[in-house]
């Protein structure tokens, strides 16, 4: 990918990721302050400022080094998480799940948002303006459907994870709560096997496993768009 489609991907996939992690964080901050814990409201992580969830290794350098490495077809990164004291909610194991399900809810809120926009604006007169604001919200669909999907795999310390630990029964919860320590290295071993599938193979073998997703958002563009 040369400098200039980087920058070009960067302008318009900015804004719908700094508004995805954003929500998405902050969401999980006020339902857990709902439910008791004030950790996240005390340190000031309910909030729409993004600064406040950007973590500049996760959220600005591995998506760039990899976008950059993959010539754009392959991005992966993180949001600062936001510090949640699971013993302080009312009922920890039961709201530990609501807790964990309000980030990809508010991705789902949000992909509803951009599709709105994305509505509005095909209706406009083809212009510069409106082409990148399509861009730019056809990016916050795929944006938050992606981050919803991947944050519900059953994978710890995902959000799948926390609300499957929430609905098994204590026992078996517990047992699958300790399987916590590999999640980090399942993810770290995801990002560098899909890398070289899009050296070698072109993405094929990890585009394969995601095609469901991405039939998914190509349905939503279509049903948005009437086309």
């Amino acid at each position: 990918m040369d400098v200039n489609s980087l920058v070009q991907t960067v302008a318009i996939y900015a804004l719908p990721v700094l508004f995805a992690i954003t929500l998405h964080e902050a969401a999980h901050g006020y339902v857990a302050r709902h439910f008791g814990d004030m950790t996240a409201h005390a340190e000031g992580r309910i909030s729409l400022n993004p600064l406040r969830h950007v973590d500049l290794n996760g959220t600005v350098i591995v998506p760039l080094v990899l976008i950059a490495l993959s010539g754009g077809k392959f991005a992966f990164g993180w949001a600062k998480p936001v510090p949640v004291n699971y013993s302080a909610l009312r009922k920890p194991k039961q709201h530990m799940a609501w807790v964990a399900a309000a980030g990809p809810a508010a991705n789902l809120l949000m992909c509803l948002g951009w599709a709105v926009l994305l509505k509005s604006v095909v209706e406009l007169p083809r212009g510069f303006a409106s082409a990148f604001l399509a861009q730019m919200a056809v990016a916050g669909i795929v944006v938050n459907l992606v981050i919803m999907a991947i944050n519900l795999l059953p994978i710890l310390p995902l959000d799948g994870g926390r609300i499957l630990v929430g609905l098994l029964p204590r026992r078996l919860a517990r047992e699958y709560a300790r399987t916590e320590r590999w999640g980090g290295y399942v993810l770290l071993a995801f990002m560098a096997l899909s890398l070289l599938d899009t050296w070698f193979y072109d993405g094929r073998y990890v585009g394969g496993v995601f095609a469901p997703l991405g039939i998914l958002i190509d349905n939503v563009l279509r049903t948005v768009v009437g086309r």
